[in-house]
């Protein structure tokens, strides 16, 4: 494909975007003092060789790169609970400035590697100066704890081209049980844990208002 710039010039407004719209719902969060669903925030474009890769892997032929691939733009939302997880995904269907077009709940129905994540594609409106210009990109959300793992099985599936030995699959698939089980025990002190976040935070903003 020539021109590769051009053409990833609108997903790259389109990440930058949504990280300031996404961010903002936490802000909206801090500034009611009640417990944000979102931890943080991060986003990027899939760069020029692994968006030939997975056209290859996939059998998109490129002049169908906008239409077939859907994680061209790619956002991250972290929780610190699976519950918030729920809740972001119903902060996203509330809003108007994008689309749902698909979403995949790998949370309730796990991948058989053992991934778990919540995924929503939308179907993004950006502004050029040529005019609107709707492009798809996919929201990830999920825990510290699942994008640990994901992290590391990611990294892993290139190393080994997506075929793991044995022993590495099978470990794999127990980290991830062991981490769902993390997730678990923190939901049952969610409580505690928000509770002690709070104090800490009202302690730091005490210390920090002595010192002004």
């Amino acid at each position: 494909m020539k021109h590769w710039d051009l053409f990833l010039a609108p997903y790259k407004q389109a990440v930058a975007e949504l990280k300031i719209k996404l961010k903002g719902m936490r802000g909206q969060f801090d500034l009611d003092s009640t417990h944000s669903p979102i931890e943080f925030v991060t986003g990027r474009v899939k760069p020029i060789a692994s968006i030939l890769d997975k056209a290859n892997q996939k059998g998109i032929p490129l002049e169908n790169l906008e239409a077939e691939m859907q994680d061209i733009a790619g956002m991250r939302i972290m929780c610190q609970f699976v519950d918030d997880i729920h809740t972001v995904v119903e902060l996203l269907r509330n809003r108007n400035d994008f689309e749902i077009v698909e979403d995949r709940d790998y949370i309730s129905h796990k991948k058989s590697s053992g991934y778990r994540s919540y995924h929503i594609v939308i179907c993004y409106p950006v502004q050029t100066i040529h005019g609107e210009k709707k492009i798809l990109a996919e929201i990830q959300i999920r825990t510290l704890s699942m994008n640990f793992w994901a992290t590391i099985e990611h990294s892993l599936n290139y190393k080994y081209k997506g075929i793991f030995p044995n022993d590495i699959k099978m470990r794999l698939q127990r980290a991830a049980e062991a981490s769902f089980r993390l997730d678990e025990e923190m939901s049952l002190i969610r409580g505690e844990i928000q509770e002690a976040q709070a104090f800490f935070t009202r302690k730091k903003e005490f210390k920090q208002e002595e010192k002004n």
